[in-house]
């Protein structure tokens, strides 16, 4: 999971994974490697699962470029994958990093649900959950930019197949009216249950 909210000036990252703790600090050095500053890193073990929670700070600040976010995703599943390789059955980007494919895969349709709700007087969540692959993130942010909606912050969540995606949005400073809620979510459904669309033709 990537947290922008809890933290003022770091991203925060937990991984969730097993009972191990496996390679803490190799996580950290292919986080560092991304030009990354991790400030904190902390572990907590809730019965069977061991939690492990990085704050990460970029140039002095939270990471804010979605490009980054997306890198820092892939670079944490990847680091799972060689860690936990039993994993890669339950993840779906196994397969994308060339490690044994998932055992079930989701259906698209099913998966992909998209709802907004108010967030206050002038912004709005959205909430999105999708089949993962590579290259999410960045797509839903370019299919709400297309849309002229600013994305305030995030917390993107993957858990094994399924991307669950929260984003704080507005509109001119101001939560999303009816007519912009139409667009965006039939924008969003039409578009991530289609992995293949051509990315103009929405």
């Amino acid at each position: 999971m990537i947290d922008q909210d809890s933290d003022r000036d770091a991203t925060i990252v937990q991984l969730s994974f097993g009972d191990r703790l496996g390679a803490l600090l190799d996580t950290m050095k292919a986080l560092k490697d991304l030009g990354l500053d991790v400030t904190k890193g902390t572990v907590a073990t809730d019965s069977s699962v061991t939690q492990t929670k990085f704050h990460i700070m970029r140039f002095g600040r939270k990471v804010e470029d979605p490009d980054m976010l997306e890198r820092i995703r892939l670079t944490i599943i990847n680091n799972l994958l060689k860690y936990h390789p039993e994993s890669s059955e339950k993840l779906a980007m196994g397969e994308f990093f060339g490690v044994k494919p998932p055992e079930k895969k989701v259906d698209v349709d099913i998966a992909t649900h998209v709802v907004v709700e108010d967030d206050g007087p002038k912004r709005s969540m959205l909430y999105i959950e999708t089949a993962d692959r590579p290259g999410l993130l960045l797509e839903i942010i370019k299919i709400i930019a297309d849309t002229n909606i600013d994305v305030e912050s995030a917390e993107i969540d993957t858990e094994g197949l399924v991307a669950k995606d929260k984003f704080h949005v507005s509109y001119r400073g101001a939560k999303l009216t009816a007519p912009y809620l139409r667009v965006l979510i039939n924008c969003l459904r039409y578009y991530l249950r289609r992995p293949e669309t051509d990315e103009d033709s929405y």
